[in-house]
């Protein structure tokens, strides 16, 4: 029996059989990847209209994707994998092998802007304005891209008995060897054993943060794109994107099991680059209406 039901149990949500990976032959494709293929696909398609719309060029966005793409993702596993350095420390093959998963968004994002800086100077285009431009696609593939954490079980929370609890069999962590992320999170002190088609199963019942991570950043970019149109700078839509992000990030940053932290700490490294985040935006968004002000 394949464990691959999820639950939600106060929205009367069962969600049977959903799997990690589609099958071609002996070759398995991750749903991981193709949400983050699509994810990306839909935010170009979503910065080259604001593009059209504004007067740029929007063949522009499609050369930035295509020398971005690369160096963001490997930007993604370095941050992942020096924050986990335990896990790989023994096992250094598996820092290549990205079908399970394991990129820490900031990182693809980080590189993906320090490229973006060097494309613009070499285009001579307005960084401000490409960014500016790019931060409601970014966010559709941040929405998009988080129900991959979905489909590979991750990315959650703590126990809560709140209105979207979700429940994932506890099978499913024995199957993949995964048990010992639970470990540590008091998760395995609050289990739920429910009987299902004749067989008593144990399930956590979790926070899922990736959806909250999704709702938070939908209203975000609902938030942009009504004020796009009155923005006063270039760069102010950046500035929001940065304190919008930075401020959800770091209260479901806090819910999560799974965080990178700093050393032994405790500290979690995310919720830091967190408050630097919010804070780069805040002091942007002051700057940049100073100027616009002055001009």
């Amino acid at each position: 029996m394949q464990y691959t039901d999820i639950r939600f149990p106060h929205l009367g949500i069962v969600l049977s059989h959903v799997g990690r990976y589609i099958s071609i032959g002996d070759f398995q494709i991750m749903f991981y990847g193709i949400i983050i293929a699509c994810g990306v696909l839909v935010g170009l398609w979503v910065a080259q209209q604001e593009a059209k719309r504004t007067g740029q060029n929007s063949e522009i966005y499609m050369d930035y994707l295509l020398v971005m793409m690369i160096p963001a993702i490997i930007g993604a596993r370095i941050y992942y994998v020096v924050f986990s350095w335990d896990s790989y420390k023994d096992n250094i093959p598996e820092i290549f092998n990205l079908r399970h998963g394991g990129l820490g968004i900031v990182g693809g994002v980080a590189m993906a802007v320090l490229v973006l800086f060097l494309f613009a100077k070499a285009k001579k285009h307005s960084a401000l304005l490409m960014l500016d431009t790019m931060s409601m696609g970014l966010l559709i593939g941040q929405i998009m891209g988080r129900w991959g954490n979905f489909f590979n079980r991750e990315a959650f929370g703590g126990h809560t008995d709140g209105p979207l609890a979700m429940q994932i069999p506890l099978k499913y962590f024995e199957q993949y060897g995964r048990v010992s992320e639970l470990e540590n999170s008091g998760i395995l002190k609050h289990l739920v054993t429910l009987t299902v088609h004749g067989e008593k199963l144990s399930y956590i019942q979790v926070h899922p943060t990736f959806l909250y991570e999704g709702m938070w950043n939908l209203l975000l970019l609902l938030f942009i794109f009504i004020y796009r149109k009155h923005k006063k700078f270039d760069g102010e839509l950046l500035c929001i994107y940065l304190m919008g992000y930075g401020l959800g990030r770091f209260f479901i940053e806090g819910l999560r099991v799974d965080q990178l932290l700093i050393g032994h700490t405790g500290i979690a490294v995310t919720q830091v680059v967190c408050i630097c985040i919010f804070v780069g935006g805040l002091i942007g968004m002051v700057l940049g209406h100073r100027k616009s002000k002055a001009c």
